[in-house]
């Protein structure tokens, strides 16, 4: 039988749906396991500090079935959402990095769920590795941790047997992601449809809300970020854009890239898209009313960076998020 280590890290967060979410979906896996003549394919465990962590000002509480220290070695550690005061949470669990990090020495694979993520990247087993967080949390995971390559976009990223996901509920897909991989994939459809999940989602692109990346101290890129934000519907040439700021196009985009993490031109498509998403979400304007609000003029151009953007057509988004648009 293998082991299923579900963290419960200390401190107040807004973790709890993500363990009790892991600990229901992995219970009924072996139940079903169970009941096809195999057995149980996990021993599942929550595991923590502390005897107790209260949650929500002490609405609730969990009371993990044992302490880390007890854990000599685990096949699986789930490390769910932490709170958004990250730092803090960090600090409040050092002891937990040292136990991942030689757990995975030893062999076991880990998931984290949305701002997890935080702890794991602690480790320094992320770095130089792909990673998934919450879009809200991905400014500050990138300056927290610049040797991880983090894909905002991505739902769940898998290599060298460490699984991260992007945020929220979306852990449920990760889960169910899981159960297919330790189990099967009758086994995965099976929670699926128990939990209502919806099975071989991988993207958040639609969910996110982009809102700049500003959280640097580069004076002139944050010029250039608001002038782009300001005339995003005008024809904007970067090499315009970087002369008016005097600095050379290379060191204009490698300084656009350490601030933001993007190109000018990626900035500019995702401000742009943005604004047609809003226009889509609370307006009655057609498509092309809406191309050619945000600076567009090429109907083709316009579908494929909404698409590689959002994961959507256009039309598909507006008609599921304003249901007042037909």
């Amino acid at each position: 039988m293998k082991h299923l280590t579900i963290i419960v890290p200390d401190g107040q967060g807004n973790n709890l749906s993500s363990i009790v979410g892991a600990y229901k979906i992995f219970t009924r896996a072996n139940e079903h396991w169970k009941q096809n003549g195999r057995g149980e394919l996990f021993k599942i465990q929550l595991a923590g500090l502390s005897k107790a962590v209260e949650f929500y000002d002490g609405l609730f509480a969990v009371r993990p079935h044992t302490f880390i220290s007890a854990i000599a070695k685990t096949d699986l550690i789930i490390i769910p959402s932490l709170n958004h005061n990250y730092e803090k949470a960090l600090k409040g669990n050092k002891s937990l990095i040292g136990w991942i990090e030689k757990q995975y020495k030893d062999g076991a694979e880990i998931a984290s769920i949305c701002t997890g993520a935080f702890l794991l990247a602690s480790t320094g087993l992320l770095d130089g590795k792909n990673c998934s967080t919450h879009w809200a949390a991905a400014e500050n995971f990138r300056i927290m941790f610049p040797n991880v390559i983090l894909q905002t976009d991505a739902l769940i990223t898998d290599e060298n047997g460490i699984y991260t996901n992007g945020g929220a509920y979306s852990f449920l897909n990760l889960m169910i992601y899981l159960v297919e991989k330790y189990f099967d994939r009758k086994t995965a459809i099976f929670c699926s449809k128990v939990f209502q999940i919806e099975i071989d989602r991988n993207s958040q692109s639609a969910f996110t809300i982009f809102n700049g990346h500003k959280k640097h101290e580069d004076e002139d890129i944050l010029k250039a970020q608001n002038y782009i934000e300001k005339n995003y519907q005008d024809k904007i040439s970067i090499d315009s854009l970087s002369t008016k700021l005097n600095i050379g196009r290379r060191n204009f985009d490698r300084r656009f890239i350490k601030s933001t993490g993007m190109t000018p031109l990626d900035y500019l498509q995702r401000v742009k898209i943005e604004m047609a998403k809003k226009s889509f979400e609370n307006t009655r304007k057609t498509v092309n009313e809406v191309m050619y609000d945000v600076g567009y003029n090429d109907t083709k151009s316009f579908r494929e960076v909404f698409g590689r953007i959002t994961g959507m057509s256009p039309l598909s988004y507006k008609s599921k998020y304003n249901k007042g648009s037909w």
